[in-house]
């Protein structure tokens, strides 16, 4: 297939991505499953921009907006942002910075934690994944920090600059030095699936599709 490898990420879908992955070898690359979409059956897919955050009862109003605009200004445009956000309280996404991210050419956000303004994100058409929902901003309790530093979501190590597939079954985290091949891959095995649907919409035996294509 053309285009860029981000484009070409975001034809595929998560479960192919993951077979090819799991042939591979690889392991742990796949994000916790409580971690959804805002908009039903939306597709992100792009080079992540990682940081994360903490909570700190003390932090002053001025410090809470300063790291978190700091974010905001630093996460390149092309971009899938992706936050762990150390919290589980409060919510690490609203209207106006969805809006503001959209503007500046990022194309989604995934948290390992919370959101607010949900119907307007979903208006405007920002994608967002996040574990939970709620109206608690980050005010003087939470702080963004760590900007293009490697996190941690569920077990999955991600650094800035792999590549990220989110779809309506889940999130999966390709490696940047592998994530070319892995999309070649699944490429490959999207088009034997196609072959091996129209075998057995043509009437083939399931079983003898199977042992034709090795798939299924």
């Amino acid at each position: 297939m053309t285009g860029g490898l981000a484009e070409r990420l975001g034809r595929c879908y998560s479960a192919a991505v993951h077979d090819v992955m799991r042939a591979m070898g690889l392991r742990d690359f796949v994000l916790p499953p409580e971690i959804k979409p805002l908009l039903p059956d939306s597709v992100l897919a792009g080079p992540a921009f990682t940081f994360r955050g903490h909570v700190d009862p003390s932090l002053a109003a001025h410090d809470s907006y300063m790291g978190w605009t700091a974010f905001l200004s630093q996460a390149p445009p092309g971009s899938v942002a992706l936050c762990q956000a150390n919290d589980s309280a409060v919510a690490h996404m609203g209207e106006l910075s969805a809006e503001t991210l959209k503007l500046r050419g990022i194309r989604g956000y995934i948290v390992d934690g919370g959101c607010r303004d949900t119907a307007f994100i979903r208006r405007i058409g920002f994608p967002v994944w996040c574990r939970y929902l709620t109206p608690r901003d980050i005010v003087g309790y939470w702080l963004a920090e760590g900007l293009g530093e490697p996190i941690d979501i569920g077990g999955v190590a991600i650094r800035s600059g792999d590549q990220v597939l989110a779809d309506s079954d889940g999130i999966v985290v390709l490696p940047a030095d592998k994530a070319a091949e892995i999309v070649e891959r699944t490429e490959e095995v999207m088009g034997k699936e196609n072959l091996l649907r129209k075998a057995i919409l043509d009437g083939m035996d399931p079983q003898q599709a199977y042992l034709k294509f090795r798939k299924f």
